[in-house]
């Protein structure tokens, strides 16, 4: 096996499940040094598993819908390790699936405090560690999404995340700093450990989501959902340095989907 991050310190946001625990494992495996973040509690039992494989995992809980939980984790992080080498953002996802005409205001303000501000407060609290270095690698996960059928708001988001993305690689690229991010379609993954609507779904409300699952297939040339490791593989490529001459770009990982 490859040795891509020895030594290297990887902030991974959302890493209690899905996509983020198996960027996490895999990223362990090359040797890399972990900081696992999640609001919740499970991200713990993965940092513990991660260390009985011999792999150096912190695991740090904390809401980074907010600055100050973002803040609180990059300095935690730096202070562990001296140095963050690689940041990688996976919270958000869709809460509702429904025309958008349906969304309430709140709805609509949650759907983009959960799928953008976790990246762009994170983003802004690793900054000043990585400039001081002049040196450090952002992948941000966003989707295929931003066009899509059933999710306007979380769509909107995600499309915030691209341009954060190319706009901090545009920006900080002179300081050593790659900015990238991968656009995952539908992925397949165990059921998740915390819902993100714990709401009672009708008919209608199952046939909006149904007709949500349908345009994902039919968009991708594949007519599949990925896997982990499908998503996972090119999230560390980005981070890793074979990508060296890579920044700025959003990489559709849906089986020909673009978004």
């Amino acid at each position: 096996m490859s040795a891509r991050f020895t030594g290297k310190v990887l902030v991974i946001t959302g890493a209690a499940q899905g996509i983020g625990k198996r960027v996490a494992e895999l990223a362990g495996a090359e040797g890399a040094r972990l900081v696992l973040v999640d609001i919740a509690d499970y991200v713990q039992g993965v940092a513990g598993e991660l260390r009985d494989r011999g792999i150096e995992a912190l695991a740090l809980q904390a809401d980074l819908e907010t600055w100050e939980g973002a803040e609180s984790v990059m300095a935690r992080a730096h202070q562990e390790y001296g140095r963050i080498d690689v940041l990688i953002n996976n919270v958000g996802g869709t809460i509702w699936a429904q025309p958008f005409e349906h969304y309430q205001p709140e709805q609509i303000q949650k759907e983009i405090q959960r799928s953008l501000f976790p990246t762009l407060w994170c983003c802004r609290a690793v900054l000043p560690y990585m400039v001081a270095q002049q040196q450090g690698a952002i992948v941000n996960v966003s989707s295929v999404a931003t066009r899509g059928l059933m999710r306007v708001p979380y769509g909107a988001a995600k499309a915030g995340v691209n341009g954060l993305t190319v706009n901090l690689a545009f920006e900080y690229a002179e300081q050593g700093i790659r900015v990238n991010a991968t656009a995952p379609g539908g992925t397949e993954a165990p059921p998740r450990l915390t819902p993100r609507n714990t709401e009672a779904q009708g008919e209608r409300e199952q046939g909006w989501y149904q007709t949500l699952i349908a345009q994902t297939n039919d968009s991708s040339f594949m007519h599949r959902y990925g896997t982990l490791d499908e998503q996972a593989e090119p999230i560390l490529f980005l981070a890793s340095d074979a990508a060296s001459y890579i920044t700025g770009t959003i990489l559709p990982v849906a089986g020909g989907d673009q978004g």
